[in-house]
């Protein structure tokens, strides 16, 4: 895969906005309060906080189809066919 640096920038874009819409799609809450452990002579465990997470429902869906693509032959003015100047020819678009 040869890939030129827009090309990259391009792909490096599409990945952030999709980590920042998939992280974004979450509603997390804190339900439960955590705590370090008593440092004495004797030492328990500490305990993490719990969180109580709901992601959003995604719903992909495919679907084949067949397309109709038209094909164009496009053949390059041999020499001769040109117009000369000033005879059907339009002026340049800016």
């Amino acid at each position: 895969m040869n890939l030129n640096k827009s090309a990259w920038k391009s792909l490096m874009l599409v990945l952030a906005l999709l980590v920042s819409l998939a992280s974004g799609a979450c509603r997390v809450r804190q339900t439960e309060e955590g705590n370090m452990p008593d440092v004495e002579v004797k030492t328990e465990g500490g305990k993490l906080p719990e969180y109580d997470v709901d992601a959003a429902d995604v719903d992909v869906k495919t679907e084949k189809r067949e397309i109709e693509v038209p094909t164009v032959t496009v053949e390059p003015p041999r020499d001769g066919d040109q117009d000369p100047p000033g005879e059907d020819s339009r002026p340049p678009q800016p």
